[in-house]
């Protein structure tokens, strides 16, 4: 990076950190310290919610997943609208009616303090462990690009975040996050207004977008039904709904941005918001990554984004076989681009038949391509086992640094820094309100004074960004990062969500009956998923991690109903 990338991404980062620390200094008691003094409005709660959904790892990932996999991704986002809906109808007039600061405190209120406690815990074991990824996941790719040690990226993004959150608590983070929603898709759409500039000068839009569908990039939407496949209709308004019922319902992460709402009416308007725009941001996102794609069909890609691993391996014995593979991977990418030119010629003539005759020629140079791609990551484990091969996360930040202009380059990696901030901000002052209100001034100090925990929850920040930072530095990538922090979500919160259902709508299930549902459905959910990724699940058991919120939910359910009508007749449990 140039100079004057390094000037952009410095100012914009630390404007965010001492804004948020002015804007917010002075927080004298818990209430403001944890809500915000109750003041946000409903666009700022919308946008809160966004932008802590919106982690660096969406920025990083999707443009990747676009471009390997196309647009099918966005059907994830189906089930999230009716969510909203459901959520703003019966779960926020509970939280407001009964004043709480986190949403595990309504199940002391249904259930009893261990039913409360497991669920805090649940969350904080979850949201623990994802707040590391979200601090690892920017920082992996960003030390690899800008060659820095991947500690120290660690350590550099999680002292941010602490410094704007200890201070400021609640309302530092909901202030910040507008700078940072503004920076995040500020910078993007720029970055999709040049992507489309650098095209050839004889390829118009209209031709992009002939060569995207012609090479399956535009597949929005499958009907197919398949519970293995992670990402089609029925899975996005089922599986997803699922999800984002319990994300958004029971996650404190995102429950504590509307309960600082100024009232019911601005919190609801809040979360429709976020229902409204989600899809349209994913959509652009996921537009950019295919038109990636678009742009490197006619400029060569690398052979491997992760060009790292890939310098190790021309070091190494095998440098004449990646030569050799690379000569190829050229030579077959400039007879595709001819392929390509020919098919949108054809298009505009209206040839159908040769449009599908070349169509077919380019997809079989496509495959060669990708045969060539798994020959070069088969070499890459040859000479490292523990090298990382999937570098779907690599492409967007790859084309940035290769093609943008300098002082872009820098907005961008501001962009995935502002995004890791965000997301870890609302996490780290989440789990503390957690830790403050439902562990720690329930059972351990029930009757100090206000003071005493307002600096508790300070601490309690610190304390969980420090173990953000360190499980950060300890992680190590999934298939995909978007893929990893779905998939951490999945596992713990079909059983969160079954709890709350039960709480909400099935009066006649008391407290020991659900508390031990929720374990064993916990546990089934657990070992559902290593036999799966064991492959020794059976066929019948066999699904997309998506899937694990609706199982999760419904054994809690299943075994709550078994338990409180079965086995408390003969005493058992009670």
């Amino acid at each position: 990076m140039s100079n004057l990338d390094w000037f952009v991404l410095i100012f914009t980062l630390l404007s965010i950190v001492v804004y948020g620390v002015w804007k917010t200094k002075g927080a004298t008691d818990l209430k403001s310290y944890l809500k915000g003094n109750n003041d946000a409005k409903w666009w700022g709660i919308g946008i809160s919610i966004m932008a802590t959904q919106a982690s660096a790892i969406t920025f990083l990932s999707t443009p990747g997943q676009a471009y390997s996999d196309g647009m099918r991704f966005i059907q994830f986002y189906f089930g999230l609208p009716i969510a909203m809906i459901i959520l703003s109808v019966t779960f926020l007039p509970i939280f407001y009616r009964l004043k709480v600061y986190t949403a595990y405190e309504y199940l002391e209120t249904r259930f009893d303090l261990k039913t409360r406690t497991l669920a805090a815990l649940l969350f904080l074991i979850q949201r623990g462990l994802a707040a590391g990824i979200t601090i690892y996941a920017p920082s992996i790719i960003l030390s690899t690009l800008l060659n820095w040690n991947l500690t120290l990226t660690n350590i550099f993004i999680g002292f941010l975040v602490i410094v704007y959150t200890v201070s400021g608590g609640t309302k530092a983070v909901t202030q910040t996050q507008k700078q940072q929603m503004a920076v995040m898709m500020g910078g993007m759409i720029l970055a999709g207004f040049l992507l489309l500039n650098m095209l050839p000068q004889n390829i118009s839009f209209i031709d992009a977008m002939h060569v995207a569908g012609k090479m399956g990039k535009l597949n929005l939407i499958n009907f197919d039904f398949n519970l293995s496949d992670r990402y089609n209709f029925w899975t996005g308004t089922t599986a997803a709904l699922f999800l984002f019922l319990s994300y958004f319902g029971t996650d404190q992460s995102q429950v504590q941005r509307y309960l600082s709402g100024k009232s019911l009416a601005q919190s609801r308007l809040g979360l429709i918001m976020n229902g409204i725009l989600k899809i349209p941001m994913q959509l652009v996102i996921l537009f950019i990554g295919v038109m990636v794609f678009v742009f490197y069909q006619f400029n060569t890609p690398p052979i491997l984004f992760n060009k790292v691993e890939l310098n190790n391996v021309k070091n190494s014995i095998y440098s004449q076989q990646i030569d050799d593979l690379e000569k190829e991977f050229k030579i077959i990418h400039q007879q595709k681009s001819a392929e390509l030119y020919s098919l949108i010629e054809s298009q505009r003539k209206e040839k159908i038949n040769q449009v599908n005759q070349w169509k077919k020629k380019a997809l079989v140079s496509n495959s060669k391509m990708t045969d060539i791609n798994n020959e070069v990551k088969a070499l890459v484990k040859e000479n490292n086992p523990s090298a990382e091969t999937n570098d779907k996360d690599y492409i967007f930040m790859n084309y940035v640094i290769d093609y943008l202009p300098h002082g872009v380059i820098g907005l961008l990696f501001a962009v995935m820094f502002s995004a890791a901030m965000s997301s870890t901000a609302s996490e780290l002052n989440a789990l503390a309100s957690t830790t403050t209100i439902d562990i720690y001034k329930r059972s351990i100090k029930k009757s100090e004074n206000d003071q005493h925990y307002l600096l508790s929850s300070k601490f309690f920040t610190l304390l969980w960004g420090i173990i953000a930072i360190i499980f950060a530095t300890t992680a190590s990538l999934f298939e995909n990062l978007i893929q990893a922090v779905n998939l951490l979500g999945s596992l713990f919160y079909g059983t969160i969500l079954g709890i709350f259902v039960v709480a909400f709508y099935f009066k006649e299930i008391k407290s020991n009956a659900v508390f031990y549902s929720a374990i064993m459905a916990e546990l089934l959910v657990m070992s559902i998923h290593f036999a799966n990724h064991l492959e020794i699940a059976p066929s019948w058991l066999q699904m997309g991690y998506l899937w694990y919120n609706v199982v999760g939910c419904f054994l809690v359910l299943f075994f709550g109903n078994f338990i409180q009508k079965v086995l408390f007749r003969f005493n058992f449990f009670n």
